[in-house]
């Protein structure tokens, strides 16, 4: 599931022995009326996640019952690399939740008439998508149509060594910096064989951010594909330059060679690279450990400033019996009298963009160093938003399997994604 998956093996999600072993954990959040059947008041919410997903979404749903305390809300956790399945079947069989997390395959649900379109529930709560989420406000819409809501967005920001920089006297990075200036940076800070100046951008986000930057698209506005165009390919040449050509960037044998799992993230945190293009999730592990000297900035820019971004939004399943309650929590648990928590519980970023430059999420209580999260709401201006087309799981696979050779050095860009773009136009129907 593309931004799933890897989020799932970065922050540890299924490190919950309890989900692990049951595959559903179930919390239940009561209010005075906790009667038995539809239409009583009664909730069921199906997310993702671990320990720190089941803490902050129990947190939530106890405030929202305090708000509306007709409500009673069961929480269900299920384990990560089955969820999907998991949550079609019950939806098949008419016993789905009322709420459903979803992330970027939104729409792989939406095809298949499993979830219920919220265009008139945002109308009747005369909730502005804009205003309360920013750019990401309609990121899970398809063909003019909302199908969830944005609950948690945080943009893909650069992490960075202070004491390597300082060092080296480089200026901290700012989201003025171009490719050339990462470029610079990376080659003073690389020391052949011991240190890497960047972690690289084999990921999809991430290179795709690259290709947007660059003027180029993965999905057209006309929803074909464009993964051979010009932008993406010089986009993606650049990316595997910086591993193959400059050497900046640890190959995957270089990776290897650090240690079992040794990726990016852990990668930064252990002063093997000084610079890491990521998400949220390591800034609350790294605030708690005392060996890298570090800080945040929003990523550079190409030709034009673009980011990907990571996050979650919740829907509503075409089973649930109260449609119109289940978008008044929702409504509730992305409104700024809950979203607070989300970053008070170290979980992740708001996707509420009053919240964002709130001091809660600018100086959390449990950040003993000062830390740029300003680096994200600046982020979020300029964040590109993702076609999450119907048939994105065959999309991701297409890359997955074009792309091995060029990662590994055996092939350049031009020809992997155009034999990668044939397979996207078997896969994605002409309009």
């Amino acid at each position: 599931m593309g931004i799933m998956d890897k989020d799932f093996s970065r922050r540890g999600f299924l490190t919950s022995t309890l989900v692990a072993a049951a595959g559903v954990i179930t919390l239940t959040a009561c209010g005075s009326d906790s009667g038995g059947g539809g239409g009583d008041g009664r909730l069921v919410m199906t997310v993702w996640g671990g320990e720190v997903d089941k803490a902050a979404y129990q947190a939530r749903i106890d405030a929202l019952v305090e708000a509306y305390p007709e409500m009673s809300v069961t929480l269900q956790l299920i384990l990560s690399d089955s969820y999907a399945q998991k949550v079609q079947t019950m939806i098949a069989g008419g016993s789905g939740p009322d709420i459903m997390q979803v992330a970027e395959n939104v729409n792989v649900y939406s095809s298949k008439n499993q979830l219920l379109p919220l265009d008139e529930h945002i109308a009747t709560a005369k909730l502005d998508l804009d205003s309360r989420f920013g750019p990401v406000g309609s990121v899970y819409s398809y063909e003019d149509t909302v199908y969830a809501i944005p609950d948690r967005s945080g943009a893909a920001i650069l992490y960075y060594n202070k004491g390597l920089f300082e060092s080296a006297g480089i200026s901290a990075p700012t989201a003025d910096w171009t490719w050339d200036d990462m470029l610079s940076a990376a080659q003073e800070l690389t020391v052949p064989g011991e240190r890497w100046g960047y972690a690289g951008a084999g990921w999809w986000p991430l290179w795709w951010s690259f290709a947007h930057q660059n003027g180029g698209a993965i999905i057209d506005e006309a929803g074909r594909p464009t993964a051979d165009s010009d932008a993406v390919v010089e986009a993606l040449q650049y990316c595997g330059d910086l591993v193959f050509k400059h050497k900046v960037v640890p190959s995957t044998i270089d990776y290897a060679n650090m240690g079992t799992d040794m990726g990016g993230d852990p990668a930064f945190a252990a002063g093997l690279v000084a610079m890491n293009t990521t998400g949220f999730w390591n800034v609350g592990s790294l605030a708690e450990q005392d060996t890298v000297e570090w800080d945040i900035a929003p990523m550079w820019r190409g030709k034009e400033q673009a980011v990907a971004t990571f996050g979650s939004g919740l829907a509503i399943s075409r089973t649930a019996k109260d449609p119109a309650l289940a978008f008044k929590a929702i409504d509730f648990l992305t409104s700024d009298k809950a979203q607070p928590l989300v970053i008070s519980m170290k979980q992740d970023v708001p996707a509420n963009v009053e919240v964002q430059q709130s001091d809660a999420f600018l100086s959390p209580s449990w950040m003993t160093d000062p830390v740029n999260m300003q680096a994200f709401p600046e982020s979020s201006s300029f964040a590109f938003k993702s076609t999450f087309i119907p048939q994105w799981n065959e999309m991701q696979q297409a890359f997955t399997d074009g792309l091995a050779d060029f990662w590994l050095g055996k092939q350049e860009a031009a020809p992997a994604l155009a034999t990668i773009q044939e397979r996207l136009e078997s896969i994605i129907p002409a309009k």
